[in-house]
């Protein structure tokens, strides 16, 4: 089964008793038992996204590719915020679109759902590396001693990126989507200001008010953003003058970007600079670097700064 999903309530306490006898079933590896209960409390409420994405996933399990599209199918169309991502799983299997963009609930979901073992299952179980990789690559650019006015750190999550850079830095502000990311941010009192929000909702004000980072940082972040020309943009439109952008993203061997099986997102090489070209800005540095493990593997991946 390709992740248990949340339990949502169906407004029938019948039906919600079947979905979780459902899921007991497919604990115990009867997934065919598990998915004649689960048909049978979408019959009831043919709306109940949950089920739906738990009968995709089972049948998924069970190879059963037709069984598993008609049913994420069904999720998708009853839940427009794709708060388990429906959508995603079709185009993991080939069958949607092929880089669907990331709902905000169904990313607020999956950080919310991680945030408190996040630092330990990152740092101790996949070597992840990405603010270290982000500020020397800052350093090189910027030069020594480095000394940074304001910083943005999108995506914050827990404050890693902020534990990193906060010595070099006056003013310090994070967003995240995830409101438990967020929260954990808070009590490591490393930053200045921290707002829950999605990154575009954010940056618009942002830029509205006329405000102006020195730098701008997303780590590991744009591996659940599908096209990343209208987050760069909106990342330009709040730099300061020669102010700087940096990020990492995992890639791929071609151009495009490709939603992996992991289900975030690779970026091409050419879809970076294309972006960053887009956002008015200059690449400064643009190499290959691995920021994470997966299975014991560095993740391939890429590092960027552009001013």
């Amino acid at each position: 089964m390709t992740g248990g999903p949340l339990f949502v309530s169906s407004g029938d306490a019948t039906v919600d008793g079947y979905y979780k006898s459902a899921l007991e079933c497919a604990a115990c590896g009867d997934f065919v038992r598990a998915a004649e209960i689960l048909r049978g409390a979408v019959a009831r409420v043919p709306g109940f996204a949950t089920a739906w994405f738990a009968l995709g996933a089972i049948c998924d399990n069970l190879g059963d590719r037709t069984g598993a599209i008609a049913a994420w199918q069904k999720a998708r169309d009853a839940d427009p915020a794709d708060y388990h991502g429906a959508r995603l799983q079709l185009a993991r299997i080939g069958a949607g679109e092929a880089a669907p963009a990331m709902t905000a609930a169904y990313v607020r979901r999956l950080f919310d759902q991680h945030a408190e073992s996040f630092d330990e299952r990152l740092v101790s179980k996949l070597d992840y590396r990405a603010p270290a990789v982000l500020l020397d690559a800052v350093k090189g650019v910027a030069g020594q001693p480095l000394r940074i006015g304001s910083m943005l750190d999108l995506g914050c999550g827990t404050g890693l990126g902020g534990a990193a850079f906060r010595p070099y830095v006056d003013w310090l502000v994070g967003v995240d989507v995830s409101p438990a990311m967020i929260a954990q941010a808070r009590a490591k009192g490393l930053y200045d200001r921290l707002e829950v929000l999605e990154l575009q909702q954010f940056l618009a004000p942002e830029a509205e008010s006329r405000a102006q980072y020195h730098l701008v940082i997303a780590a590991d972040v744009f591996g659940y953003v599908s096209d990343l020309a209208p987050v760069v943009a909106a990342a330009a439109d709040v730099l300061a003058p020669n102010g700087l952008l940096a990020f990492t993203t995992e890639t791929h061997g071609g151009d495009g970007v490709v939603l992996q099986q992991t289900l975030r997102y690779a970026h091409g090489a050419a879809h970076v600079r294309a972006a960053i070209a887009r956002a008015g800005l200059a690449i400064r540095d643009l190499r290959q670097v691995s920021t994470r493990h997966e299975n014991g593997v560095p993740v391939a991946g890429l590092v960027a700064v552009a001013s």
